[in-house]
């Protein structure tokens, strides 16, 4: 049996999709399941055991260096490759009717296409139809593992699955000073990015947090953040935030972790005991390590993109508007997380 799982998605909604590949691979143990994901989000699933084989194709607009007409050529190659490998099922791992995913599964000729139909949209292609949006809310987990039943796989749910670059993880760690890396206390990692701005917690609350954590818990600190200059329009980073806060814990054992590709932020937190972050990709990622999270959530839905699978405490205010959260309310979090473990 071949089995190849589509996800276009960003990084979250790919690791939240993990769990599917374990439970195919032990329903079918000899089955070759495969997975077809863009360029951005494929360093999320580097390394899966549940994997053959992992593709990738570039997005036009993630097409950086290069005319995009030499990315398109190379997707059509990748696709007239997957063709002839003559899959038995394509899955449309995208949450409701995935008509973009669809038209990939079609050029690919498989037997059969499982995927979300809803009263608005459908298709005859997808000849293994799931009905979306009847079942109240579900965890983005939950819901996307419902395209299994036709494979005959119900049941309970793994956890997420993310594997660090040995190698590169080591390497990260050899560079951080003796104080950090050879401490007592738990690593805490303290991402302060967030794409939304209402997801964003201030730095000078991450370093009064950091401050008080320190005495009781005798924490260490990485720093993690998106790498480049706020103002840059086409990809703004918080160069500028991370330069702040590590500047206000100096007195502290600390040390920066730029991330500058997904691979680095995966091995970065692989070395941390806990995490302290707000929703969106990197909490998926430190939950799919298997890290307790403190996690910030704003204007997005808690029942749908909870961190799935690890111990979290997760704060959210009537606002939904992270920068709401008080200082006292994260420490009072931590706590509860660390009797947790």
């Amino acid at each position: 049996m071949k089995i190849l799982i589509i996800r276009r998605d960003n990084i979250g909604d790919l690791i939240c999709t993990t769990p599917l590949f374990e439970a195919i691979r032990r329903q079918y143990p000899q089955a070759y399941i495969a997975a077809l994901v863009n360029s951005y989000n494929a360093p999320a699933i580097d390394g899966n055991p549940h994997l053959d084989a992992i593709f990738a194709y570039t997005k036009g607009k993630h097409a950086a260096g290069e005319p995009v007409w030499q990315a398109y050529l190379r997707r059509a190659k990748l696709l007239w490759q997957l063709r002839r490998m003559n899959f038995d099922y394509v899955v449309l791992a995208s949450s409701g009717f995935a008509a973009r995913s669809l038209k990939l599964a079609r050029l690919l000729a498989p037997k059969h296409i499982v995927g979300f139909v809803t009263k608005k949209n459908s298709s005859a292609r997808i000849d293994l139809a799931i009905p979306h949006g009847k079942d109240g809310p579900l965890h983005e987990t939950e819901d996307i593992f419902r395209l299994l039943v036709p494979l005959g796989i119900a049941g309970e749910i793994p956890g997420l699955t993310v594997r660090a670059d040995g190698d590169l993880a080591a390497r990260l760690h050899g560079q951080l000073p003796a104080v950090v890396a050879l401490g007592d206390g738990p690593l805490v990692a303290l991402h302060i990015s967030a794409r939304k701005e209402k997801q964003r917690w201030p730095v000078e609350r991450f370093s009064e947090l950091a401050h008080r954590l320190h005495e009781p818990h005798a924490a260490r600190f990485l720093v993690f953040w998106s790498p480049g200059d706020e103002n840059n329009p086409f990809h703004p980073g918080d160069d500028g935030k991370a330069a702040r806060l590590l500047a206000a814990l100096s007195d502290l054992p600390v040390a920066p972790m730029r991330t500058e590709h997904l691979s680095e932020l995966i091995a970065g937190l692989s070395l941390c005991d806990a995490a302290v972050l707000s929703d969106g990709g990197a909490m998926h990622v430190a939950a799919g390590l298997g890290k307790p999270l403190v996690c910030f959530f704003g204007n997005s839905s808690v029942e749908r993109w909870h961190p799935w699978g690890v111990p979290y405490e997760l704060l959210q205010k009537p606002s939904r508007d992270v920068s709401d959260i008080s200082v006292d309310e994260a420490v009072d979090a931590f706590g509860r997380l660390l009797s947790r473990r």
